[in-house]
C-alpha cells in the first residue's frame, strides 16, 4: 500500500512537472553570426535616415548607434566608412500610431506604435544579388496612457527588435 502511494505521488508530480514545462513560453534571439572571417573582414553600415512622416528626433540617432553596437559586439567584422566586404544601408520609413480596439463610444482602448525600416544588404565577397527587406516591429499600449510617458521605453524595444531582425537576416548562413 505504501509503495502504491509513493508510485502514485511520483506519477502525479511528473505529470504536473511536464504540464508546467509544456505551458511555458520560450523566447530566444538568434545572435550567432555564421561568417567566413577568412573571406569577409569588413562591414559598412550606412546611416539610416528617418524618412517617416511622424518624426521623433532621438529615433534616428538611437537606431544608428544600436546597429553599430550590435554588429561590433556580435561579429569580428571591422566597421569601415566605405567599400566594406559587406554593406548594410537603408532608411526608417515609418513611425506611426494606430488606434486599436475601438469601443462603442468610438474611442480606441489601445494604440499601436509601429516602426518600419527598409534595409538593403550586399555581400561584395560572394556573387549573390543584393537583398532588400522591409522590417517592422510594433508595441501596443493603453490609450489611457500618455504617450510621452511610454515613448522612450517603446522606442528602445522597437529598435532592439528591428536591429535583431536585421542582424539575423544579414549575418546568418554566410
Amino acid at each position: 500500500m505504501i509503495l502504491y502511494k509513493h508510485s502514485f505521488i511520483k506519477t502525479v508530480l511528473i505529470l504536473l512537472l511536464v504540464s508546467v514545462a509544456s505551458s511555458c513560453r520560450m523566447s530566444y534571439t538568434f545572435r550567432t553570426a555564421s561568417i567566413d572571417y577568412d573571406l569577409t573582414k569588413t562591414l559598412f553600415i550606412g546611416h539610416f535616415i528617418n524618412q517617416a512622416p511622424l518624426v521623433y528626433p532621438p529615433l534616428e540617432q538611437r537606431f544608428n548607434e544600436k546597429m553599430k553596437d550590435m554588429f561590433t559586439r556580435n561579429t569580428r567584422l571591422q566597421l569601415v566608412q566605405q567599400n566594406g566586404d559587406m554593406e548594410i544601408e537603408g532608411e526608417i520609413v515609418s513611425y506611426e500610431l494606430t488606434p486599436l480596439a475601438v469601443q462603442e463610444d468610438a474611442f480606441a482602448s489601445e494604440t499601436r506604435l509601429t516602426m518600419t525600416v527598409r534595409m538593403r544588404f550586399r555581400n561584395n565577397k560572394i556573387d549573390v544579388p543584393e537583398r532588400e527587406e522591409t522590417i517592422s516591429a510594433n508595441r501596443t499600449f493603453s490609450s489611457n496612457t500618455v504617450f510621452d510617458t511610454v515613448q522612450d521605453r517603446l522606442i528602445n524595444e522597437l529598435i532592439d527588435e528591428v536591429v535583431d531582425q536585421i542582424f539575423n537576416t544579414t549575418m546568418a548562413n554566410w
